[in-house]
């Protein structure tokens, strides 16, 4: 039977256990979680003695032994007037051998976990419930406070006519329809980015109950746009091109006022990308919306007449004109555009020059050239505007830069000046050669170096020259043609080919098959028995004489050329044409 003390130990195990689950699935500290406990024991004990809330008891968990000790204070007093808050001394000693509490000091009255009752242990449960909820939204808030304006990706949980819930990691949000980038839809399990916009503290208002973090995100803020920017765009996310202003109206049209710190390197440029292929892979992530939200990337500049021509884009701005103001009223500007152009330069649904009025900062009247002529409006010409800005600009870091210069000056010691000698045109040693005979080039770098260059021109070419001779060589010899005969006999062989075919063709005899011999053999029919003239002797020497004739024939034959003869033969009409 396991002893007392490891019974202790055991069930302090199993109590850390049971904390650290808890702790790592609502991701919370363990301390945290131990608090809330306290706490709701704390109360459902109040709400047990049911003498009002005034009840002042301590609670306090040893998580080594996993005890739990619960009691009440109370006041030593020498007149009771509230048994509920107080006790006499009397009382409080009752029971000791000698004397331990006074006036003034707190008696502790212990509670048994065994006193509680069923009722007690739910409302420790509800309670902890509560206090863990309230724990882990603080910690969500801990968590996503460092997170505000961030891209977050997150997945769509649920989706209903006004919101769409998103799962963005511990816990939901909600993306309303002004959240969202126009009529863009998306169906439950899908991936979307949001960006995170504000997460407010999980504490209680005054009279309200405490909701947890309210965290808000959007798709449809210009910080969403310039993370999307940051993210596409490898010249705006390592600080090269630098994004001063977005004025945006999600799902119609947005203006990107940019600028870059490099002189080498077009910010509007390094975000459109050529053919637009940087811009594009931006507005491919702005939702699917039926309308594609339109991006006007523009350069920024400090001098509000120009930077109102550039954000009047894509209309062609003539000229402008700063009005007076008075107080602090916003600041007008009067643009002239091509006559043609007011449309464009009002834009659809006004949002052109709504965007350029919110991106600039005044409040600008568009007039057609036709109409500002007419009307005698004065403005400044867009050129005179950009050459001002120009001047100024040039003047504003020659002043940087001369600043700069004396400020070197005064925190670093001025360099000593060092007497630097004209130098000597070089005297030729005595031994060496006059240098009234050296080639110019030796006194200028430059002639020596174009000299050098001339002549190792020079030797490839000859080079080149020498190799085109030696093929040229080598061609000729392979065309020569080499013969023994000379030129009588080669005449002589041409006109014996020619007299042979001049001579008359000799007929090719036909030959004639076996069968047709056979066909042609005619059989006759003697009454009597032939006698023989010859005798066999002189049949012998007939025969002899045949065999000699026929080889005769043979030789002859061979001397014959009758492929010369086959035009006027042929073996399918019996050898005769």
């Amino acid at each position: 039977m396991a002893s007392k003390k490891q019974q202790q130990e055991n069930k302090a195990k199993e109590l850390n256990a049971a904390l650290d689950l808890i702790a790592e699935s609502k991701g919370i500290s363990k301390e945290a979680i131990v608090g809330a406990l306290e706490e709701s024991l704390v109360k459902a004990y109040i709400k047990y003695l049911g003498g009002g809330d005034d009840a002042i008891v301590e609670c306090h968990i040893d998580l080594e032994t996993a005890e739990i000790s619960l009691c009440q204070v109370k006041r030593v007093v020498k007149d009771v007037e509230d048994d509920y808050l107080e006790i006499s001394v009397e009382d409080a000693n009752e029971g000791l051998k000698k004397a331990k509490y006074s006036l003034g000091d707190d008696y502790r009255e212990y509670c048994s976990m065994d006193e509680l009752s069923k009722m007690t242990a739910m409302a420790v449960k509800s309670i902890l419930r509560q206090k863990i909820g309230e724990a882990e939204r603080s910690a969500l808030y801990e968590i996503y406070k460092d997170h505000i304006g961030e891209m977050i990706v997150g997945t769509v949980e649920k989706i209903d006519d006004r919101s769409v819930t998103v799962n963005i990691g511990r816990t939901t949000a909600e993306l309303g329809r002004k959240s969202l980038i126009g009529d863009e839809t998306y169906r439950v399990g899908e991936t979307i980015k949001v960006y995170l916009q504000e997460v407010k503290s999980a504490h209680p208002e005054e009279g309200k109950a405490a909701r947890g973090p309210q965290i808000e995100v959007t798709r449809s803020s210009e910080g969403f746009l310039r993370r999307l920017f940051e993210e596409e765009i490898h010249e705006v996310y390592d600080g090269t091109v630098i994004i001063k202003k977005i004025a945006r109206e999600a799902g119609v049209r947005s203006k990107v006022a940019v600028y870059s710190t490099n002189e080498d390197i077009d910010a509007t440029g390094a975000c459109i990308g050529q053919g637009g292929t940087r811009i594009q892979k931006v507005v491919a992530q702005l939702g699917n919306a039926s309308d594609k939200e339109k991006i006007d990337v523009i350069n920024y500049s400090e001098f509000p007449a120009v930077f109102i021509i550039e954000a009047l884009r894509p209309a062609t701005v003539l000229g402008v004109e700063l009005l007076p103001v008075e107080g602090d009223a916003q600041p007008k500007a009067l643009a002239v555009v091509k006559d043609g152009q007011l449309s464009v330069a009002i834009g659809k649904k006004a949002a052109n020059c709504r965007l350029a009025s919110k991106l600039t900062g005044y409040s600008i009247d568009i007039k057609e050239e036709k109409e500002a002529k007419a009307l005698e409006l004065p403005y400044k010409e867009a050129g005179e505007w950009i050459a001002e800005a120009d001047a100024a600009k040039r003047a504003k870091e020659k002043e940087a830069f001369l600043k700069a210069k004396e400020e070197n000056k005064v925190a670093i010691a001025p360099t000593p000046v060092v007497e630097v000698k004209p130098i000597e045109k070089p005297v030729a040693p005595k031994a060496s050669a006059n240098p009234d005979e050296f080639p110019a080039e030796a006194y200028n770098p430059a002639a020596s170096a174009l000299a050098e260059a001339r002549r190792r021109d020079e030797e490839a070419k000859a080079r080149e020259e020498r190799k085109a001779a030696e093929q040229a060589a080598k061609a000729e010899e392979t065309t020569k043609v080499a013969t023994t005969k000379s030129i009588e006999d080669l005449e002589a062989e041409l006109n014996a080919a020619k007299e042979k075919k001049t001579q008359p063709a000799k007929k090719k005899p036909r030959k004639i098959t076996e069968k047709e011999v056979e066909r042609e053999t005619v059989k006759t029919e003697f009454a009597q028995p032939s006698v023989s003239i010859y005798t066999d002797e002189e049949l012998e020497a007939i025969k002899a004489e045949e065999d000699a004739e026929a080889l005769n024939d043979d030789f002859e034959d061979d001397d014959i050329d009758y492929e010369d003869y086959d035009e006027y033969y042929d073996d399918d009409d019996g050898g005769r044409r």
